[in-house]
């Protein structure tokens, strides 16, 4: 399996036709998780900037974070940041309805729309080994 799609990797890279069909709905203004290559938004966090330190108040963000085990510190910062005035989050996360950060800040909390079928993320080949959901904070 092309290390794209398993666990060496953590970064899925968001199809650009899914993203631009959200954009047009919701017109974002900052991904705060991406590389100068993969930026959907012309204001953007690099890891060196740590998103997760940033104020994303007053923003419309797209959040694809690294779908790895800090992904629960994403959801939080989502889900908070979604507090702040004038500032909307909609993230792009594996829909993993077992975890405890969906039940703490997703379920009940926020709007989720599952993705039927599996996204093809990136340059990848094949689709993702598993379903997606957008959650709109």
């Amino acid at each position: 399996m092309n290390v794209h799609y398993s666990s060496k990797s953590n970064d899925w890279a968001t199809p650009q036709d899914f993203f631009d069909g959200l954009d047009n709905e919701f017109n974002f203004t900052l991904d705060p998780c991406a590389t100068s290559e993969n930026a959907k938004c012309d204001n953007y966090f690099t890891i060196e900037d740590d998103g997760l330190k940033q104020s994303w108040e007053g923003e419309t963000v797209f959040c694809n974070p690294p779908y790895g085990r800090e992904i629960k510190l994403w959801v939080k910062k989502a889900f908070q940041e979604s507090k702040k005035p004038n500032t909307k989050v909609v993230m792009l996360i594996p829909a993993r309805t077992d975890t405890k950060y969906f039940h703490d800040y997703i379920y009940m909390q926020a709007r989720v729309r599952f993705i039927k079928g599996r996204l093809k993320f990136g340059n990848g080949k094949g689709n993702a080994p598993f379903p997606s959901m957008v959650v709109i904070f």
